[in-house]
């Protein structure tokens, strides 16, 4: 660029005689890094996409495909994923919350607050900030020490790493300055030129956005678990503020026309989840601790069967709920009878991987169709927290009423939101739901246990929530005891030893997934060796948030 304009600059002086040409130069050769005043209302629709995924893929729903085997959410279906092996693959891949956040939210999202604030917009305003709160949270527990007060600028091609206390301090402030931009009524603030650009989210509810946010201020506490400053009356007191029914759940909502970044990532039109790559996990199928937590062979619910599960999992032609093994593939896993559908409903035979992808989503169901809207956060999450608040500061009948609304709440999205191809016979009743809370309910709150919370919560986060799934993994260190019991607070999550454990892992499992490959390794390259992430375990480094 920089030759380019140098020459033009020669051309114009050489011909200054026979005309001007200083304009046409500016109007040509325009810097591609100088803002272009764009209508707030255009930035946002692409912003609320990358949550989730946008147009080119990126979002979290990219990774989750990743992380979903760490937490044993997703196996591959042939065996030898690093991912199954709770390693990490130094590429690229598993990095779209890097690019969300840096690049398709970033900039974007930088331009559109500022500008809604000249512009006195303050409701673009706040839901940006609210955005980037949101952002910076998933950002830091993914990855432990990110880029944050050098972040965004245009200056410079290499970057200072920071804390990750810093991104979670930050976490906090643009939460409050959001709610008070959120709460302005005056100046260019209007709900429906705010539904322009939030069409597929909450429609310019101004009220919702507040939810959220307290939601995003909920989860912050609730992470600090394992911190000295853990304040449970925080996590308590912002999540009465919270989501606190489904129609407030926060969801990126998809059109599902013939374009394909109007459709769900997960559906069928968009092709996700088909390729054998032992790389790639598109060849993915629900894991066997997820299935054997919901038909009730393992888990802290022994021979109660979760009626959620036809409208979250996949059956088998044996007409059972089964899944696959880490890093042992559904062929050796599974009799042949008893392999799961893919995602999309197809079933497996007794030799090999089927991967086909459907040409629609007549037999798709949850997350996985075409139009599914993909949840954020939701009501029941926050209950889930507000229980295990409650629970860890003894005040045990608060726990057991925040559970109970959890898991009901946990139903109720799925009859009203996610109703859809449900096999025969096998649709919730509120019988069925009644008699399943009857065994999963304790009858005092003296017979809570935090295993039960995070148990339900862990049913509950299934395939959308799986980067909180991971934390919450993390914060428990994936083995921890629960006192009550003494049992494990996962009970019976077994993870990978021996050979089913990546060998640059050590001996450790995983908590942190190493900074973006074709960024940072490439250009940033002395940031990362004094930060210690070029070490071949560096992904096995424990998160600030997680440890005392």
């Amino acid at each position: 660029m920089k030759k380019i304009i140098f020459n033009a600059v020669l051309l114009c002086t050489s011909t200054f005689f026979l005309f001007s040409c200083s304009k046409q130069i500016d109007e040509v050769y325009q810097n591609p890094n100088a803002p272009t005043r764009v209508p707030v209302e255009k930035l946002l629709p692409n912003i609320i996409a990358s949550m989730a995924a946008n147009a080119s893929g990126h979002g979290t729903m990219n990774d989750i495909r990743y992380v979903g085997a760490y937490v044993q959410n997703f196996q591959y279906a042939n065996s030898g994923s690093v991912f199954d092996q709770m390693g990490d693959y130094n590429t690229d891949v598993a990095q779209s919350t890097w690019r969300m956040h840096y690049y398709d939210i970033g900039q974007n999202n930088v331009m559109m607050i500022r500008w809604a604030k000249e512009e006195e917009k303050w409701d673009y305003a706040g839901v940006g900030q609210a955005i980037f709160a949101w952002s910076w949270l998933t950002l830091a527990d993914y990855y432990g020490e990110v880029i944050v007060k050098e972040a965004f600028r245009t200056d410079q091609i290499t970057f200072k790493y920071d804390t990750e206390e810093d991104a979670y301090n930050l976490v906090r402030q643009l939460c409050f300055e959001s709610l008070e931009n959120l709460n302005k009524t005056g100046g260019a603030v209007s709900q429906a030129n705010l539904a322009i650009g939030d069409q597929n989210f909450y429609n310019g509810d101004t009220g919702k956005w507040k939810k959220f946010v307290y939601s995003v201020l909920a989860r912050y506490y609730n992470h600090q678990s394992n911190k000295a400053t853990y304040k449970p009356d925080s996590v308590i007191y912002y999540s009465n503020l919270a989501i606190t029914g489904i129609a407030d759940n926060a969801m990126v909502k998809f059109a599902a026309t013939a374009i394909s970044g109007t459709n769900n990532f997960f559906g069928p039109f968009r092709g996700n989840l088909t390729g054998l790559s032992s790389v790639s996990p598109t060849a993915i199928r629900q894991g066997d601790y997820i299935a054997s937590l919901m038909n009730g062979t393992k888990g802290a619910f022994i021979d109660v069967a979760d009626p959620r599960a036809w409208y979250m999992l996949r059956g088998n032609t044996n007409g059972t709920i089964k899944g696959v093994l880490p890093n042992k593939g559904q062929i050796a896993s599974l009799i042949a009878a008893d392999r799961p559908e893919n995602f999309h409903g197809v079933s497996q035979n007794s030799t090999s991987v089927i991967n086909t992808t459907p040409s629609n989503d007549a037999n798709c169901r949850f997350i996985f169709t075409n139009n599914a809207p993909f949840p954020i956060i939701t009501a029941s999450e926050v209950l889930f927290m507000k229980a295990e608040a409650a629970f860890r500061k003894g005040d045990k009948t608060m726990a057991l009423q925040a559970y109970t609304e959890a898991i009901s709440l946990s139903f109720d999205m799925l009859t009203t939101t996610y109703n859809v191809n449900i096999p025969a016979g096998k649709e919730i009743t509120p019988a069925k739901k009644a008699a399943y809370m009857a065994q999963v309910v304790p009858a005092t709150a003296s017979g809570l246990t935090v295993s039960q919370i995070m148990q339900q919560k862990y049913t509950h986060m299934f395939g959308h929530g799986v980067l909180e799934t991971w934390l919450d993994m993390r914060r428990y260190h994936y083995t921890d005891i629960d006192p009550a019991t003494g049992l494990q607070v996962y009970k019976d999550f077994a993870v990978p030893t021996g050979g089913d454990l990546f060998s640059n892992n050590m001996g450790k499992l995983v908590y942190r997934m190493p900074p973006r490959f074709n960024s940072e390794y490439v250009w940033n390259k002395l940031e990362l060796e004094r930060i210690g992430a070029t070490a071949l375990d560096y992904h096995t480094k424990p998160l600030w948030v997680v440890t005392p």
